[in-house]
């Protein structure tokens, strides 16, 4: 008779059990977790409102930064409510749809907001590198055309997911060491060979986001230079300052998302589970707030424009 553990069938449930090895501590987990969120939910909403409502803004690289807040709050979102109900309620039961979908919109949404950080850099090399083909070579049309082929690029890849998990035959162990669903923790529970979803990841990975990291690195390296060249000092502090906050910013995005990638298939037991877990949730959540303030903050027209929308800030202003 087969043992039971491996009797194949498609759960109903799935369970989530949120840091693995740090459960007695993850109502402290939850304080920080929930200053974050709250934090990214009002800075990118106060970013994205600021952005539709001000006419002067609707020029390339804040349609970029819309797209971006948009991603942002739907990445965050998706993962830390769930997330703070594990850590506060110890709601840990997902159906096998809702897992699913969860997955689906993680993945989706990151590989998006991978293709909208290619968009911006463009934007930025465009503009400091070529600034008299500015106008003419980012239309609105084209910004449009850009942050489709972003969305068709991670649909693609991510239905494609999608579908190799549902091909796959389900054990009785329904167990999901981790704070919510993604690919490669759903696969793991499965009876069949998971060797198609594992090579399928890594080689979307590096050849989405991994394309991704080189362009971006192309762009700012380009900008670099033609900053460089600048005759003066103080316009080269400028672009340096604001070019420096951009590129920590992706490094992190990237850096947090390719940590977790690679651990969770190579990092087997050199790296404890916890640590991989909690930057994992760190990574759907960090760049989100940080968004704001890098992108939003240290923009003067952005600030000047929040400012004068406060009660009193516009009349005391005038």
């Amino acid at each position: 008779m087969a043992d039971v553990n491996h009797t194949a069938f498609r759960p109903g449930t799935f369970l989530l059990v949120g840091i693995p090895g740090l459960e007695k501590f993850h109502l402290w987990i939850s304080l920080p977790f929930f200053s974050m969120y709250i934090f990214a939910l009002l800075g990118n909403l106060v970013l994205l409102f600021t952005i539709v409502r001000e006419q002067s803004l609707h020029k390339p690289m804040y349609l970029f930064l819309s797209a971006l807040t948009v991603a942002d709050l739907l990445l965050s979102t998706t993962t830390v409510p769930r997330m703070l109900a594990i850590f506060w309620f110890r709601v840990r039961d997902i159906s096998f749809g809702a897992c699913l979908a969860q997955m689906f919109l993680v993945h989706f949404i990151f590989v998006a907001e991978s293709g909208i950080l290619v968009a911006m850099a463009f934007d930025r090399y465009v503009a400091i590198c070529n600034p008299l083909r500015y106008v003419t070579l980012l239309t609105h049309s084209v910004i449009w055309r850009i942050e489709l082929a972003a969305v068709v690029r991670s649909l693609c890849l991510v239905f494609t997911a999608l579908f190799l998990l549902l091909r796959l035959s389900y054990c009785r162990n329904r167990v999901i060491p981790h704070s919510y669903c993604e690919h490669m923790g759903v696969a793991r529970l499965a009876c069949t060979s998971i060797k198609v979803n594992a090579v399928y990841g890594l080689t979307g990975a590096l050849l989405s986001l991994g394309i991704d990291v080189v362009l971006i690195a192309v762009s700012y390296g380009l900008i670099l230079r033609a900053v460089f060249q600048l005759p003066s000092a103080g316009a080269r502090r400028k672009a340096m300052s604001t070019c420096g906050s951009h590129l920590c910013i992706i490094l992190l995005f990237y850096t947090l998302a390719f940590f977790s990638f690679f651990t969770h298939r190579f990092g087997g037991h050199s790296i404890p589970r916890h640590v991989h877990i909690l930057l994992a949730c760190l990574y759907v959540v960090v760049p989100p707030m940080l968004n704001p303030v890098i992108y939003g903050v240290n923009n003067k027209q952005i600030r000047e424009t929040v400012m004068s929308m406060l009660p009193g800030m516009g009349s005391r202003r005038n």
